[in-house]
This record gives C-alpha cells, sequence and structure tokens, in this order.
C-alpha cells in the first residue's frame, strides 16, 4: 500500500505547479486515511505480506489477534502465525506461491484462538499476497457444544430414510442371491463360472450395505468411540475397498509414509468414512489414468496425513463453500461428502487444511493431534497461563 500510494504521488507531481503539490498531496492523504479507517473496522485481520513473508501492511484486527509489536513493518510473519508450514509455500518451487490455500490454525500469543487462514496471492502485484483471518474459535465452541442443531437433526433424518429405502432392497437381493447359490448347488449345478459371478454379487451388496451404514454412522452426531489405532492399516483398508472402481478407471494410488508411524487414538470406522470420502472426492476430480498421492508423516505433536490429486483443483470463489452442506459442482454429487469429513475431523479434535491450485489439483491435509486436544476444551487461559504464554513468545 506504501508503494501504490508512492507511485501515486510520482507520476502525478510532474504534471503539477507548485501552488497544487499541497492540495494533492492533502488530498492523498485523506483517501488513504479513508482506507485505513475502513479496514481498522472489519473485524477480519488482514495481513500484506511480501514474497519473502515480510508484512508491509496490517489492520487493527490483525494487530489485535497475533500481538504484533508497535513496530511491525518488515518483520516476517512467520515468527507470529506459527501453525502454518511457511517452509512448503517458500520452497524452491517458485508455482507455490501462487496456490490458494485455506486451512484452520490454533495460535496461543496473545490469546489461545481458532483461526481460518486464508492466503491468496495478488493477480497484479505477482510479489504479493494478502493474509485474511477470522476468529472462529466461539463458532466452533459453539458448533461443539450445539451439535444436535436443526440442519443436522432433518440431515440425518433424510439420511436414515434414503438409506432405509436403499437398504431394502440391498437385503432382498443379497436374500435371493443366496437362495439362487443354495439352489445351484442342491441341484448339482457345476457351472464354476455362474457361482463365482453369484458370490462377487453377494460381496458388491454387502460393500454396498457396509456403504450405507458407514454414511449413517458418519452423519448422525455420533460420539467417537475411541481406540489405539494403526493409521496406514486405515489407509489400506479403505484403499482396498475402494480398489474396484479406482482399477476400473486406471487411477493409481502413490503411497508414502516412514517406517515407524505412531499409533493414535481415533474411532477407525468414522475416519476410514472420512478417508473414503476424501479419496473418492480425489478419483472423481482427476481424468482416467490419473493419480492420487496419500503421504503421512509426524513430529512430537502430529501425525499428518495428506490425500492429493492431480485433477481439476478448487477455485478461490468455491473455495469457502466446500464444507457446506449440498454445495457440490460435480454432476450427481450430494454436496456432502466433505461436511461428513469436516465433523468427524473436528470432533476428533483434529485440523482440516486445504490447499488448491486450479486447474492442476488439490490437497487436503488432516493433522491428528498425538495427544487428546479436543476443542471443547479449549477456554481462555488464566492470569498464570497467559504469564506462561507471554513469557515464551519473548
Amino acid at each position: 500500500m506504501k508503494e501504490n500510494f508512492l507511485d501515486t504521488l510520482i507520476k502525478k507531481l510532474d504534471d503539477l505547479d507548485s501552488s497544487n503539490v499541497q492540495a494533492f498531496i492533502l488530498r492523498l492523504v485523506k483517501q488513504k486515511g479513508f482506507l485505513e479507517t475502513v479496514f481498522n473496522t472489519i473485524k477480519e485481520g488482514i495481513v500484506v505480506v511480501d514474497r519473502y513473508l515480510h508484512i508491509q501492511y496490517a489492520n487493527q484486527s490483525a494487530i489485535d489477534l497475533l500481538g504484533f509489536p508497535e513496530k511491525f513493518s518488515d518483520q516476517r510473519i512467520s515468527k507470529f502465525l506459527r501453525g502454518v508450514d511457511w517452509k512448503r509455500i517458500m520452497q524452491e518451487d517458485e508455482e507455490e506461491w501462487y496456490r490458494v490455500s485455506r486451512q484452520e490454525i490454533q495460535i496461543n500469543y496473545p490469546r489461545r484462538r481458532i483461526l481460518n487462514f486464508y492466503i491468496v496471492p495478488h493477480k497484479s502485484e505477482e510479489e504479493l499476497a494478502t493474509i485474511i483471518l477470522t476468529d472462529i474459535t466461539e463458532r466452533r465452541l459453539s458448533d461443539l457444544e450445539n451439535f444436535e442443531s436443526e440442519k443436522l437433526n432433518l440431515m440425518s433424518i433424510l439420511a436414515a430414510s434414503v438409506a432405509h429405502e436403499i437398504g431394502n432392497p440391498l437385503n432382498s437381493l443379497n436374500i435371493h442371491l443366496e437362495l439362487l447359490s443354495r439352489h445351484l448347488r442342491e441341484n448339482n449345478v457345476t457351472d464354476t463360472e455362474a457361482l463365482e459371478m453369484i458370490d462377487i454379487s453377494k460381496s458388491e451388496v454387502k460393500r454396498l450395505d457396509l456403504i450405507i451404514t458407514q454414511f449413517l454412522s458418519a452423519i448422525r452426531p455420533s460420539k467417537p468411540e475411541m481406540e489405539k489405532t494403526d493409521l496406514k492399516l486405515l489407509i489400506k483398508q479403505t484403499i482396498n475397498f475402494i480398489s474396484t472402481e479406482l482399477d476400473s478407471r486406471s487411477i493409481k494410488v502413490e503411497t508414502r509414509w516412514p517406517d515407524y508411524l505412531p499409533d493414535i487414538k481415533v474411532d477407525p470406522n468414522q475416519i476410514k468414512q472420512a478417508l473414503y470420502n476424501l479419496i473418492k472426492n480425489a478419483s472423481q476430480a482427476v481424468s482416467e489414468s490419473g493419480t492420487i498421492q496419500i503421504n503421512c508423516d509426524n513430529d512430537e505433536d502430529y501425525i499428518y496425513l495428506s490425500i492429493s490429486d492431480t485433477g481439476c483443483g478448487i477455485t478461490a470463489d468455491d473455495m469457502n463453500n466446500i464444507f457446506e452442506p449440498y454445495f457440490t459442482k460435480k454432476k450427481g454429487g450430494t454436496g456432502l461428502g466433505l461436511m461428513i469429513v469436516e465433523r468427524i475431523v473436528r470432533e476428533h479434535g483434529a485440523l482440516l487444511a486445504v490447499e488448491s491450485d486450479p486447474g492442476k489439483g488439490a490437497m487436503f491435509t488432516i493433522k491428528f493431534p498425538l495427544k487428546t486436544q479436543r476443542l471443547k476444551l479449549l477456554k481462555q487461559p488464566n492470569d498464570e497461563q497467559n504469564t506462561k504464554v507471554n513469557n515464551k513468545h519473548e
């Protein structure tokens, strides 16, 4: 903003005589002051950074949320927002800088808050990007306390009704397949191919029934039944579950994780449902013979699970709507998959991040805490805790 102001001034000065220079400068100062007043009255935090993460501008909300010192100009934003993988954003691949990025982060200074972090590079100024910060702490806590909302209740009733209507014919189909198989064997019919086809059909019916069961358990506001779980095993089971569909379109799934990945406490069925939805979304986003990458990593505090694809990506306009119920751009889509994923992740005290390069692909990352950190336990720290946090920041 300083640069634009000075550029405008320099361009105009040559065209003005000395008597008009003072009036022109006063007018520009008033315009600049008006814009700053507008930015300082909105509740979202706005920070403009350059290619090297130096802060160029911050409104009052951002200063309050992140605890900026009095003189913050040209300090690096990574000093104040430590829950963001700046190293990857600033890696050698310069195209990474131009990706639309959205995620939730938790900060501890100057207060413990949950922020919606959204970064968008400028189209006109390629060396600048705007970071928008929205404080969603109260909303997250309210969501957890009032999860039995009318909307979710109605969706649960609808899902149960649809599942019931689908489940009845599936049960009937399974019974008739069983009767047909028994009839063939009792009459000593030795058509091996026919018997194999019946077994395959029964297997697919069971698979559909399991999908419905998992869908219902995911969309209903049920409390996760936590148990010690091998995340790699859940990923393998989910890939096997959806392998037929992936193989039919020649979609390749690449996995990468360390030799040792610590177990985590999760609800295996709910996490498998979330993984299924994310992998299915990725498969629908890529063309035939596309690639889906599933990566796992960990540090002392978190296990990181990312699922990325080489598909069409998510536009900046759609990014804020993808978790809304019934929002979909896919023909025949329900618009419920990502909403279910977000609910499951939130109920596990984990964090969900989304990044997309429109036209090149998208990546969903889940951060599982290795120690239980349910969001409903997030409270305003007392004076003693706040003092400790301040000392740590200093």
